[in-house]
């Protein structure tokens, strides 16, 4: 009998010894997976700063990244969807996004739309992104932080968090129902095991085909849980660090007043992973509904506590987009940081001013107090100025960033009218659509800040004669505003009409026998030149054409202009 419990207890130690064993490998497995996937995002971390960002996105993970600008309640202006696609800001964001969560790149999307209009959320912002430069190894720690939150991808993780305190939940009474027959049946098949095992598999399949059919419509809820539970845990982790102008000390509150939220969550989200206790949660969660059951908590306690998430998105998007920020001055050497003045003159300042969209771009000066008139012949460089003085306007009051040697203005509104389309859906004419664009603008400046705007070919979309009558007076009214303009035009007579309100600026090009040459820079005075015609034989049309439309050109011009052009009067030197 002896031999047999001594062989009784060698088999029982030879058994936990296995399972510890196991139990061992499987954390050590654990634990390297985590230090290499440390390493390797580090090394990512540090090879990737101040590089061009090489993340691509579908359309419905982009679309997801501006779900929490959509959902953010934001008073004050905001650019709007002409401005914000003439600018081509989507792909402005792109080449600024260094980013690494679905936080840092909804907030920076929000922020580029919403330009501040006071000096101190932007110094705010500047304390963060110079403290971030000159802080390399804080700096690589909360990135990979940041990293471990993921990405948008596929879910709208934003639409789900405000929209949790709404979500039709339903009684929690029939998962209740389920664990209280499971009970019964385990009850019935100890006295009777022949019901029991019945009604044990009747519940069994009961408690699926109900978890199933309850889980579904919550699991995009579930997920945002898990998104929240991952900001928290950030948050606490950003607090280890001495960060200047994070507000500490209410982070801390909201995420303390967080804690019980965290303890229902660690139920509500044990089934969602890849881990072997994920796995058995997962089968747990199926009988008996213990996430769905948290999951009633879990909403009425965010429903209580939405302010302070928004205030720790807040907090932390700001930080991760100062990073993003600070490695996009460390690709773009020739940054400058903006002076920006809420009070006096209306001024546009740019000192060798640049497009970031553009390789090997050409770079324009500017100083402005008055109006400006762009002219010259197409692809000469108008709209890219336009688009380029605008772009520091913005990013000047969003980022603190400009992509020029020197950046000073006002606080500005910024709107623009420039690439406008048929409406076909409303059945709009392109006309139609560009007054419109330009009647937000007349609208927007009876208030206050100033706005600046820039135009390309005002009103285009209609015949010669009204269009140098109306776009004359619109012109003329925006410059006895509150309001800066750059318009572009290919109408001459308007930089005569306009001489007394209007800085007149142009473009030129350089046409030889066999090319064109542009050398896209910004010179003072009107276009004393009409490469148009010459363009048609560079491009092989036939000499016929060449030489009547030139004979046409030159009557038309004798006709209809003689009594106003009075030519040589400008200097074309470079601004």
């Amino acid at each position: 009998m002896g031999d047999y419990a001594n062989y009784d207890i060698h088999a029982f130690l030879n058994a936990a010894g296995m399972i510890l064993l196991v139990f061992l490998a499987y954390l050590a497995v654990y634990f390297y997976q985590r230090w290499r996937n440390r390493r390797n995002m580090m090394w990512k971390i540090r090879r990737e700063w101040g590089q061009e960002p090489d993340q691509e996105y579908s359309l419905e993970a982009f679309e997801n990244i501006t779900r929490y600008y959509a959902n953010r309640k934001t008073e004050g202006f905001q650019i709007d969807d002409i401005t914000w696609n003439d600018l081509d800001m989507d792909r402005v964001f792109l080449c600024l996004n260094h980013t690494r969560s679905f936080l840092g790149e909804s907030y920076l999307y929000y922020q580029l739309r919403t330009p501040q209009m006071k000096a101190e959320p932007l110094e705010k912002f500047e304390r963060l992104v110079s403290w971030f430069q000159a802080h390399t190894s804080e700096r690589e720690e909360m990135e990979y932080f940041f990293s471990r939150l993921g990405r948008s991808g596929k879910s709208p993780v934003f639409d789900y968090v405000y929209n949790l305190a709404s979500v039709n939940l339903g009684s929690p009474l029939i998962h209740y129902a389920v664990i209280g027959l499971l009970a019964a049946a385990v009850a019935a098949l100890l006295t009777a095991p022949q019901p029991g095992i019945i009604l044990l598999l009747a519940a069994l399949i009961f408690s699926i085909w109900t978890y199933e059919r309850y889980k579904r419509p919550v699991a995009p809820y579930i997920t945002s849980c898990i998104a929240l539970e991952k900001i928290l845990r950030t948050a606490e982790g950003i607090l280890k660090y001495d960060v200047p102008g994070l507000a500490r000390d209410e982070i801390r509150t909201y995420v303390d007043e967080f804690g019980r939220l965290r303890r229902n969550m660690k139920l509500l989200l044990a089934g969602e992973g890849t881990g072997l206790e994920n796995f058995l949660f997962t089968y747990l969660n199926n009988l008996f509904h213990i996430d769905l059951i948290q999951f009633h908590t879990v909403v009425k306690e965010i429903a209580k506590r939405l302010s302070g998430l928004e205030f720790l998105v807040e907090e932390m998007g700001q930080v991760e987009s100062a990073i993003a920020v600070a490695s996009s001055r460390a690709l773009y050497q020739e940054h400058a940081v903006p002076v920006l003045h809420e009070e006096g003159e209306i001024r546009f300042r740019a000192k060798d001013m640049y497009h970031p969209l553009i390789s090997d771009p050409v770079t324009n000066s500017i100083d402005t107090r008055q109006c400006v008139l762009l002219t010259g012949s197409n692809a000469s460089g108008k709209s890219t100025f336009l688009k380029t003085a605008a772009l520091q306007a913005l990013l000047a009051q969003t980022i603190h960033t400009a992509f020029a040697w020197e950046y000073e203005g006002r606080y500005f509104r910024v709107f623009s009218s420039m690439a406008l389309r048929d409406d076909i859906m409303s059945e709009e004419s392109y006309y139609m659509v560009e007054i419109r664009s330009l009647k937000r603008i007349l609208d927007s400046a009876q208030q206050e800040p100033p706005v600046f705007c820039c135009v390309d070919e005002v009103l285009r979309g209609t015949n010669t004669i009204e269009r140098v009558s109306a776009s004359s007076q619109i012109l003329k009214w925006m410059a006895g505003k509150n309001l800066l303009c750059m318009a572009a035009t290919h109408d001459i007579e308007l930089t005569w009409i306009l001489e007394d309100l209007y800085r007149n600026c142009h473009f030129e090009e350089e046409v030889t026998d066999d090319e064109i040459r542009f050398d896209y820079r910004l010179r003072e005075g009107r276009a004393m030149t009409r490469n148009a015609i010459r363009l048609l034989g560079l491009m092989g049309f036939d000499e016929t054409i060449i030489r009547d439309a030139s004979q046409m050109a030159e009557r038309l011009t004798a006709r209809d202009y003689a009594k106003t052009m009075q030519p040589g009067d400008q200097s074309g030197a470079p601004v």
